[in-house]
């Protein structure tokens, strides 16, 4: 049984430009896209089932539950043509290295992945229920 509380992934798309940026900053960043399908399953449809999938291949590693370790590991990464996720970085540490590599791991297990055109960047928080902390003890 799984210590975690369901909906603990959220996500944040970030696209090529943004209000108030110089020249200099747009240029820097890769060329902005959209996301289209002409039919089909929505954007938002298709990324709440990314997170849905994600939430159901994070395994909560038994070290860090045995020591009560707990926090969030943001990671970014793009889906491939055959679902899979590529160019998977760690963006922000959780602060554990267990957490990091569960985060990661979660990610490339919950292929195949819906279509999403450009960078996906998703927190993943790891939370310790109040029941499970106490059965440890």
């Amino acid at each position: 049984m799984r210590a975690l509380r369901s909906g603990a992934v959220v996500f944040a798309i970030f696209a090529g430009g943004f209000a108030g940026a110089t020249e200099t900053d747009v240029a820097a960043r890769p060329p902005y896209r959209e996301d289209s399908t002409p039919r089909g399953v929505g954007f938002e449809d298709r990324v709440a089932e990314i997170r849905r999938r994600i939430q159901e291949a994070l395994v909560y590693p038994p070290l860090a539950r045995k020591r009560e370790v707990e926090g969030t590991s943001e990671v970014s990464f793009e889906i491939s043509p055959a679902g899979e996720a590529r160019a998977l970085e760690l963006e922000r540490s959780s602060g554990s290295t267990l957490l990091d590599r569960a985060a990661e791991r979660a990610v490339r297990d919950a292929a195949p992945l819906p279509p999403v055109l450009g960078r996906l960047r998703i927190p993943v928080r790891f939370e310790l229920a109040e029941a499970s902390r106490e059965s440890e003890r």
